[in-house]
């Protein structure tokens, strides 16, 4: 039986408001903003400064110079246990632990930083990717946008910071299919999206033929 989704999702289809419904309909835990807070409080930093971090990779610049940094840092004297510079790479380090923790806990739904990743190997994990069509996108993060911002600009950046990550991370393509096990248009609706997820979980990853009583695992698509 399940008891962990994982939701990957392009910026602005949905996916984030459909990993609510689905935690609460289930009555599970949903980490998306809080598993931001929970980072920072393992690595004991500000939860802005992990929020900064959050699904995001350091610029070639600063991971070629992060040695140099830190021993630069030592050398002005600083003791070697205090000296500890939060990045992104620090950020993805405290998330895999938290993403891990988490999934020994179970009951929840995790939203992105990799989760599909970190736990791809685990039976009990239901994996799943929310896209949606270029329009619908568009006007989703346009109703929530200053109206001033370039919004098909920012869903590119976003949806690439995303996809750098998991590749610098964990060497996956973001949009690989076999990741998961069940990729939703959200042009469907978010109830219905919803309801699937839903009716994965609780048939346990597999379908039942009424008549004949058999199962079928749920194929990855």
């Amino acid at each position: 039986m399940f008891k962990v989704v994982t939701v990957a999702r392009e910026y602005g289809s949905g996916g984030g408001i459909i990993a609510r419904m689905v935690a609460e309909k289930l009555g599970w835990n949903l980490l998306d903003g809080a598993l931001i807070g929970a980072v920072a409080r393992t690595a004991e930093v500000d939860s802005e400064i992990a929020g900064l971090c959050d699904e995001h990779v350091d610029s070639w610049w600063h991971r070629f110079n992060r040695g140099g940094l830190w021993s630069a840092a030592i050398m002005a004297g600083a003791a070697p246990c205090d000296v500890r510079f939060f990045d992104a790479d620090t950020m993805a380090t405290f998330t895999q632990r938290v993403i891990r923790k988490a999934a020994i806990t179970g009951h929840c739904v995790i939203v992105g930083r990799g989760a599909q990743c970190v736990l791809q190997h685990q039976e009990e994990v239901l994996h799943v990717f929310i896209y949606a069509p270029w329009a619908e996108r568009v006007g989703r993060v346009r109703e929530r946008a200053q109206s001033s911002r370039d919004v098909e600009g920012l869903i590119r950046v976003t949806d690439h910071e995303r996809a750098s990550y998991l590749r610098t991370y964990y060497g996956c393509d973001w949009k690989d299919p076999h990741l998961y096990h069940m990729l939703i248009n959200a042009q469907i609706g978010t109830e219905e999206a919803t309801r699937m997820i839903v009716d994965a979980v609780r048939g346990g990853g597999h379908e039942r033929s009424g008549d004949a009583g058999s199962r079928h695992l749920l194929s990855r698509c």
